[in-house]
């Protein structure tokens, strides 16, 4: 890399994709570690509330190695849940006369599973600690970018404090409003569903022995993802109006709807964490780069959360951007440079799209009263719950072991 430059890549955002890609980056997964900037308008590292996040994420099978290969998942590990059996219903009916429609049973044998369920606050800590001992990673935090320079070579980025910052690269990963990718004149396709999903976590009486249950409800997807112990992530949607006067009602009265929704099959059920509500929507962005600018994560794209993997993909653009950055860099190209950044947008591109469209349509098939609709997707869902084959294609989608994997994915060195 060129010497005369203090970092060969600056990362705008410091959340989990931001953290993530500084980790991908800057140490032995690359033959030839990228020196990383991070920039975070948020507390610095030492001073951050891990615990403000109150979500979960599911990680897949492919995540897991790519956490595990970057030095993160040890620390995740006895905090992470199998997801030893996933149900499907349809939630039409009472919470207590709802018969699974559509059942994937895992071994229950370490990495078996296609998913471990984690909570979001724990996630953040592990990258956290992993990033403080990083030799090639500098945290920029309380520091906000005020204007990008995507022209200059290499690009420039100010921040509000005057600071002048250059690297070949610059890497957005500043969220679903990217301040990164609006500078780059790069525009998105979106649209509103008119739900919104209730967040939160909660402890119950008896245990739910590693089960995930997905209740497909006509005012969207409800729900139920197992954490360590007697606890479970809830995500919980419904129209944005009624989302929105739920949160607001007492809690008492809040958790009355829940547990009218929720059940009574893990006994008594009781808030461990406090709820939010946020809307949701679908927003791709046109292209995946500009000059000397990529985006991953949430600037790239956003999603449905009906399947749970909103995180996974943003991990699987990492693990590609880690590709094509360390096979330019080992030729001694640049890694700003078209060349770099086009292989990028091929790799993510289509898989993005294809995510995306699957989880619109589940949205839009499921959350809907109309009778044929109904009857074809029980129908549909017993006919694949039937065919093993055909349960297998669908768990290898959800466990992110299909298409092209990046080597981190893999679990392969550089």
């Amino acid at each position: 890399m060129n010497s005369q430059q203090p970092y060969d890549a600056i990362i705008v955002g410091g959340g989990l994709a931001g953290l993530t890609c500084g980790l991908a980056l800057s140490g032995d997964c690359l033959s030839i570690p990228l020196k990383t900037l991070i920039v975070d308008a948020g507390p610095d590292l030492r001073s951050r509330d891990a615990g403000a996040d109150q979500r979960g994420s599911a990680i897949t099978k492919s995540s897991r190695t790519m956490l595990q290969t970057l030095g993160v998942w040890d620390a995740l590990a006895d905090q992470a849940q199998a997801f030893e059996k996933i149900i499907v219903t349809d939630g039409r009916n009472a919470a207590g006369n709802r018969p699974a429609l559509l059942s994937f049973l895992e071994a229950g044998e370490a990495g078996s599973a296609s998913a471990w369920m984690v909570e979001n606050a724990a996630l953040l800590s592990a990258l956290i600690a992993q990033v403080q001992q990083a030799e090639n990673i500098t945290f920029m935090g309380n520091t906000a970018v005020e204007t990008f320079d995507f022209n200059s070579s290499p690009a420039c980025v100010t921040t509000t404090d005057g600071r002048k910052l250059t690297a070949p690269l610059v890497i957005a990963a500043d969220g679903r409003h990217s301040n990164a990718r609006r500078a780059a004149d790069i525009e998105t396709v979106r649209w509103d569903y008119d739900q919104s999903g209730i967040a939160m976590t909660v402890e119950h009486e008896l245990p739910h022995h590693g089960r995930a249950e997905e209740h497909f409800r006509e005012a969207g997807p409800f729900a139920i993802l197992p954490l360590s112990g007697n606890r479970s992530s809830i995500v919980w949607t419904e129209q944005t109006a009624e989302a929105e006067r739920l949160v607001h009602l007492p809690e008492h009265e809040f958790m009355d709807a829940f547990k009218h929704r929720f059940g009574s099959h893990l006994g008594e059920v009781k808030l461990a964490t406090g709820y939010a509500a946020w809307p949701l929507s679908v927003q791709i962005a046109k292209t995946f780069i500009g000059p000397r600018l990529a985006l991953i994560g949430d600037a790239a794209h956003v999603i449905h959360p009906i399947a749970g993997l909103g995180f996974n993909l943003g991990l699987r653009d990492i693990a590609a951007l880690s590709d094509c950055l360390g096979d330019h860099v080992r030729r001694g190209m640049d890694p700003g440079g078209q060349s770099c950044l086009k292989a990028y947008e091929q790799w993510r591109r289509a898989d993005t799209i294809m995510v995306a469209a699957a989880c619109d349509g589940l949205n839009r098939l499921f959350s809907n009263s109309a009778l044929p609709l109904a009857t074809l997707r029980q129908a549909g869902l017993q006919l694949v719950d039937r065919l093993p084959p055909l349960k297998a294609f669908f768990m290898d989608q959800a466990a992110g072991l299909a298409g092209r994997q990046p080597r981190l994915l893999r679990g392969e060195p550089d």
